[in-house]
């Protein structure tokens, strides 16, 4: 996994304005099939991919923290919520409480194991968000997704394959 950590963000860059136009395409002309297609191609994925020997997610980005999460968090660390929040997060530029540091500061660098995987925020839960209903809604966040895990690189090269879109009409 390392080895395609090296090279992610640079493939990533270079597929990013192909991928860009593709998706603008799959919006315009969105089959029905597309969430069983990348719900097929997702768990294709994980049947191979483990996170644990990655991690590259919690070592580089913050979640975003509901309300929810921070209760639930905050109760399983026994934190008052204010203290919580004082202590792990900040808000960020979209008005959404994030984490103040990277990595994660529940992430165990040694194995890439979480603290609090059982409470951890609904965000990384359901990432990289391949697996969702609605997926072409969230196309710029699979596509800022590729630059950071090579899971969904690889997920969205494999949708380029199964459902190409041609940038001309055929008439």
């Amino acid at each position: 996994m390392d080895k395609d950590l090296e090279n992610l963000q640079k493939l990533a860059k270079e597929a990013e304005q192909e991928n860009k136009k593709y998706f603008q395409r799959l919006k315009k002309r969105t089959p029905k099939r597309l969430d069983l297609i990348v719900q097929e191609i997702h768990e294709e994925e994980f049947e191979r991919t483990d996170c644990l020997d990655c991690g590259n997610c919690c070592k580089t980005t913050s979640p975003m923290f509901t309300y929810k999460d921070i209760e639930r968090i905050a109760k399983h660390l026994k934190m008052k919520v204010a203290d919580f929040k004082d202590q792990y997060l900040e808000i960020d530029s979209d008005d959404f409480h994030v984490l103040k540091t990277a990595p994660c500061p529940f992430l165990d660098l040694n194995d890439n194991s979480c603290f609090i995987y059982d409470v951890r925020p609904k965000a990384c839960a359901e990432y990289p968000h391949t697996n969702r209903r609605k997926f072409i809604q969230l196309a710029n966040l699979t596509i800022k997704n590729t630059e950071v895990c090579p899971a969904t690189y690889r997920i969205v090269e494999e949708l380029k394959k199964r459902l190409p879109m041609s940038g001309s009409k055929k008439r």
